[in-house]
């Protein structure tokens, strides 16, 4: 054993570990499922050979714990899986469903990285990274060569380099005053962002199908109904600009109406992609620098974090969240 791996695992690793078993858990079993139901071979290869290098990850944060001599979080497994049950989704969206998870799974492993500092935990992240990144570009080819992925809009390239000398250029809340047209990097969130909540529109569909708690079904179609209005909300913006929208709807959900997953799996994968969504949300609010855009962008953001709240609350009343590891509780510890 290292020297590096006798060091006692910090708080933030123990959390980024924790957080990363959980997603990893839920994107394999998943797979699982989807694999036997993808009738496509090559995109069915895809997700098993995924399956095989996603649970290396697994294995070696299960090792980490164990070192540690801390719990295995439950995660998920068979039990939250009804491997009979039919097609949810057709081949299409199973490859696109890959395709979002190793998004996530390389944007968190980026930022966890700089978190950590044992060799063994920065290890898993780099492995992780990879493998997301791996079949984020797998998944990605294998839809551009199927044509149902749409790509951002093309733009003249430039010829010479400007600077910003008119000081309106950041303004663009006063209605009786034409707006500047977007510049490639709000395009390019703003894509990104009615993309994600296409895909999300699609998964809420699937998912208040099957739902089994009525309550459950109910909060999958706020969701749905809540990825709509986004969507309308930012086509609109990139419209102003005579720029097209993604219009590629490919992928969808089958009309069966028996479960293949658990409520939990179902709420936790949408938690999941709800509290992403929120930070993706910032990052593109960052980074635009016209001001109508930051108060809509933190509109979206608003009714986000109120849905994923929602969310939250429900899984909680069910017994469905897994509370992440606490630091000691030095008040009742001296009581």
């Amino acid at each position: 054993m290292t020297t590096e791996a006798k060091i006692q695992l910090t708080s933030s690793e123990l959390g980024i570990l924790w957080m990363t078993y959980q997603s990893t858990c839920a994107t394999i079993i998943k797979c699982e499922f989807m694999k036997d139901k993808t009738i496509n071979k090559e995109a069915q290869n895809i997700i098993i050979t995924y399956i095989n290098e996603g649970q290396s990850v697994k294995d070696k944060i299960v090792s980490v714990f164990n070192n540690e001599k801390a719990v295995i979080p439950i995660g998920f497994d068979e039990r939250d899986i009804v491997r009979e049950a039919p097609a949810l989704f057709d081949d299409i969206f199973n490859i696109m469903t890959l395709r979002q998870m190793m998004k996530l799974n390389f944007g968190h492993s980026a930022v966890f990285s700089a978190m950590s500092y044992m060799k063994e935990v920065q290890d898993i992240l780099k492995t992780n990274y990879d493998i997301a990144n791996k079949y984020y570009v797998i998944s990605t080819d294998y839809l551009l060569g199927k044509g149902v992925l749409a790509r951002p809009p093309y733009v003249a390239m430039p010829k010479q380099v400007e600077f910003i000398e008119d000081k309106n250029y950041m303004s663009g809340t006063n209605i009786f005053s034409d707006k500047r047209s977007l510049n490639t990097i709000e395009v390019g969130f703003l894509n990104e962002a009615i993309e994600d909540n296409i895909f999300g529109m699609q998964l809420m569909t699937g998912f208040s199908q099957v739902a089994t708690d009525n309550e459950v079904k109910k909060y999958f179609l706020e969701g749905k109904e809540l990825a709509k209005k986004i969507i309308t909300n930012l086509s609109n913006i990139l419209s102003q600009s005579d720029i097209q929208p993604p219009s590629t709807w490919a992928g969808k959900a089958t009309d069966s109406t028996k479960t293949p997953y658990s409520d939990k799996l179902m709420m936790y994968t949408t938690s999941l992609i709800s509290s992403s969504a929120i930070g993706y949300n910032a990052l593109g609010t960052s980074f635009s620098m016209r001001s109508d855009l930051h108060t809509k962008l933190s509109l979206i953001a608003k009714d986000t974090f109120g849905y994923a709240k929602k969310g939250g609350k429900l899984m909680i009343e069910h017994k469905w969240m897994e509370e992440p590891p606490q630091m000691e509780d030095r008040n009742q510890l001296t009581k």
